[in-house]
């Protein structure tokens, strides 16, 4: 019988089992219910099942009904019941919450040991969702008692604290339960820290386990509590108020920096020893990680309290800790929370070291989500120093430590060792003899002698590298932004910086100098000081000059062998065109073009531009890749498909097809489409630029062997396009050609004709397209194929800019100028073929 199983189950030989039986002899009547109720439920699994499911809604109407007119101390004996009777032999899934929870909440009087009942049941249920259900309305219960009553079951209130530390709840509703059963214990002892709140094996709470049994104190306890106050992304100026009266009332400052420097810096733990870190990783995989999810909100805790009392020191923890936790490739599963935690409490410390450090992760750490939290970090940052988010982001470059010419020296057993900035791309460590030699490689004697030394200057020219490229993507943005800078603010955080710096001085500047009256800006060659007393500077761009202004300072580029950091004097620019005009809101200038699609996304991503991937997936048919500009106020939009008649084969497409490119403007939080004659010509112009990088670089039309595949598909495109009409950015390069081909000792060889460099050897005369750089030859325009080779070329030839697709073109024609020295068969098949 079910009621003798449940005596028999409910008997703990504790103090509690007079407790249980008296309940389930009171309502013996709920008991025999629903033993007929499980009768009759298993009927229903055979051959009576319309009559077995009747009676079943008949015996249930009848329990409802009784509960309902149960007073207070028969209630409560239901609910002991009931609570007993859910999952008592493991077996069965009866449950009953539909009937405990109106009871619990209806009748009153509850004793201590009635409550105690309560709190051990709910531990005993075998699942953590059961136990956690189950648990709310118990405490619900446990409120209601008197100081004497809570104190009467502090010892089952302490065990259910620390059996749901360790069961797997969901994270927000054990977070809730924590809180509750926590706010109960110091009800009744002010001085007590629940066990499980502080993890009694994690490395990084070895001070507050120390602090805990040395010194226990009511102070320590209430700062401890409060750490563990679920705080989310930013807790509230309450809590944070709170923290820090609680902290000194402590004397826990130099606890929680010790607690700190752990988190950023002690040994991990081990999933082997301590288990997973989340619920939802299983398998027998070995990895390590920094907090367990059970106690993610105490590590949280931590580390706003250390932002607010750390002061400097803090900020570097907090810096190693954002990275450490970031999945950064150091062999820790990532903690998202714990990342954005440190990231966001820099942000908001108001100590001024926190900026670089803010700015060090926005170029280390990749993943997305903590990246959109940087930037809200930086802009949260920027609001409490009083400062735009551009100022804030150009005043939290990082300078290394490097002098104002970009270089860092130090004497190392007698060698002279150098970290410098050699231009925009390059940052090399050399080492100087004592004789004056140099060399790139390490001597003996610094390698041996000094290797941490020798390691600390290698880890720092990396540093500047990611800095250094970093900074060059960011000022190249500056191009559609058209922003103004005070002439002494940007002398201190552009052309005297030791990074930023070796960038700006290779460019071109406006200045506006005091008192002018007439508004004229008056462009400053790169390395030269402007004249007059300059009062606001911007940056060039040709938009904004004259046609002859901008073949001027091509040519001063070029005769002055000055190299730009990034294409500037040589920049391409894109008006709107009257077929734009027409369309109004979109443009079609760079649709239908076939593309390799792998490279096209590996493109979007170098540049900086965040876009679905194509595939045979939901949504993986509409392809829109999207970059902001113009500090953030403006979005291009640029539509791409899978190719129409591409089978692939695989996950992903080969070959796309692009399509319209649209832009919308910022409006509060969200983004409206806009019409293109709407959009500033700066942005137009840099947005509708890239675009034609991407269509430029990974356009089939520039694959030099597709000809040669057989292949019909894409024929007619790859004809049209391979040899079409030049773009803005080819038309640029047949500009920069004619001022370097006169330069070159190929010069009497090569000639500009149309859209063609044309190249005469010993053999043949041939025809190199300035867009795809294909080649034709003379006279029938046979096809040439040549494929380039992966490795750079020489730089024998000096290049204003850097473009990939020029030094091809003229690496091309130095070796056709040449054609009787080539040696590769390939090439000379096809060339001899053609000359008979």
């Amino acid at each position: 019988m079910l009621y003798d199983a449940l005596v028999a189950e409910s008997r703990r030989n504790d103090s509690l089992d007079d407790v249980r039986s008296d309940a389930l002899r009171r309502v013996r009547w709920l008991v025999d219910l629903l033993e007929g109720q499980r009768t009759e439920f298993r009927r229903s699994m055979g051959h009576e099942h319309r009559r077995s499911r009747a009676a079943g809604a008949a015996t249930q109407a009848e329990i409802d009904g009784r509960l309902a007119a149960c007073a207070d101390e028969e209630g409560r004996a239901a609910v002991l019941c009931l609570m007993l009777a859910t999952r008592f032999d493991n077996t069965s899934y009866w449950q009953y919450d539909a009937e405990i929870e109106p009871l619990i909440a209806r009748v009153t009087g509850w004793t201590p040991d009635e409550v105690a009942v309560m709190l051990l049941r709910v531990t005993e249920y075998a699942r953590g969702y059961l136990f956690a259900d189950a648990l709310e309305p118990v405490l619900n219960v446990a409120d209601q008692l008197d100081a004497d009553g809570r104190r009467a079951v502090m010892p089952w209130l302490r065990h259910a604290h620390t059996e749901l530390m360790d069961t797997t709840v969901e994270a927000r509703l054990r977070a809730s339960l924590v809180q509750r059963l926590r706010a109960l214990l110091a009800s009744v002892d002010e001085a007590h820290i629940p066990e499980g709140l502080i993890p009694a094996d994690a490395p990084w709470a070895a001070p507050l386990r120390d602090r805990a049994k040395t010194s226990p104190t009511r102070e320590l306890a209430s700062f401890v509590r409060h750490l563990a106050i679920p705080s989310g992304p930013r807790p509230t100026q309450r809590w944070r108020r709170t923290c820090l009266e609680r902290a000194d009332a402590a004397s826990a400052r130099d606890l929680v920096a010790d607690v700190l420097r752990s988190l950023a810096g002690d040994d991990p733990l081990c999933s082997t020893g301590s288990g997973a870190h989340t619920g939802w990783i299983h398998g027998d995989h070995h990895y390590h990680y920094v907090v367990h999810q059970k106690d993610g909100d105490l590590a949280r805790g931590v580390v706003w309290a250390a932002a607010l009392t750390g002061g400097p020191a803090a900020v570097r923890h907090l810096d190693a800790l954002a990275l450490r936790t970031a999945g950064h490739g150091n062999g820790l599963i990532e903690d998202l929370k714990l990342a954005g935690a440190a990231i966001n409490a820099l942000a908001e410390s108001g100590d001024p070291t926190s900026l670089e450090a803010l700015w060090r992760l926005r170029s280390r750490i990749k993943h997305r989500a903590l990246r959109k939290q940087l930037d809200t970090a930086l802009v949260t940052a920027a609001g409490k120093q009083g400062i735009t988010p551009e100022q804030l982001i150009e005043r939290s470059v990082p300078d290394h430590g490097l002098a104002s010419d970009g270089s860092l020296e130090r004497e190392l057993g007698g060698y002279r060792v150098r970290v410098a900035i050699e231009d925009a791309a390059t940052v090399r460590l050399t080492f100087t003899r004592p004789d004056g030699g140099t060399t790139r490689t390490a001597p003996a004697a610094v390698k041996d002698g000094f290797p941490d030394e020798l390691q600390e200057l290698k880890a720092l020219a990396k540093e500047v590298r990611g800095t250094l490229s970093a900074e060059r993507a960011r000022v190249e943005a500056l191009m559609s932004a058209g922003r103004e800078w005070p002439y002494d603010e940007w002398c201190r955080y552009y052309r005297d910086h030791p990074v930023t710096g070796v960038l700006v001085r290779g460019l071109i500047w406006e200045f506006h100098n005091v008192g002018d009256a007439d508004g004229q800006w008056r462009a400053v060659a790169p390395m030269a000081e402007p004249s007059g007393e300059p009062g606001r500077v911007r940056l060039w761009h040709p938009i904004r000059a004259s046609a002859d202004e901008v073949r001027a300072w091509r040519e001063r580029l070029v005769a002055e062998r000055l190299r730009q950091p990034f294409k500037q004097a040589f920049r391409e620019i894109y008006l709107l065109t009257p077929a734009e005009e027409e369309t109004g809101v979109y443009s079609n200038r760079f649709a239908a073009h076939i593309v390799h699609y792998p490279q096209l996304y590996a493109l979007f991503k170098e540049r900086g531009w965040q876009a679905n991937f194509l595939g045979r997936h939901e949504g993986g048919y509409d392809g829109k890749a999207r970059a902001e500009f113009g500090d953030g106020e403006w979005r291009a939009c640029f539509h791409h498909e899978p190719a129409a008649d591409d089978d692939g084969g695989g996950y992903a497409p080969d070959h796309a097809a692009t399509d319209q490119v649209r832009f919308e403007r910022r409006d509060g939080r969200r983004w409206r489409e806009v019409s293109l004659a709407e959009v500033p010509p700066l942005v137009f112009s840099e947005a509708m630029r890239d675009v034609d990088l991407f269509v430029g670089v990974t356009s089939i039309a520039a694959d030099p062997d597709w000809a040669d595949r057989g292949e019909d598909r894409y024929a007619v495109y790859w004809r049209t396009a391979t040899f079409g009409v030049l773009t803005a950015s080819a038309e640029v390069r047949r500009e920069a050609l004619e001022r370097i081909l006169p330069r070159l000792k190929i010069a009497d060889r090569c000639s500009l004709d149309g859209r063609f460099l044309v190249v005469r050897g010993d053999v043949g005369t041939y025809r190199i397209h300035l867009g795809s750089a294909n080649i034709l030859m003379e006279p029938d325009d046979a096809y040439l194929c040549i494929v380039p080779s992966r490795r750079k070329g020489d730089g024998k030839v000096f290049l204003p800019f850097e473009d990939e697709r020029l030094s091809l073109i003229l690496s091309k024609a130095f070796l056709l100028a040449a054609d009787t020295r080539i040696t590769d068969e390939t090439i000379l098949r096809q060339i001899k073929r053609d000359a008979r």
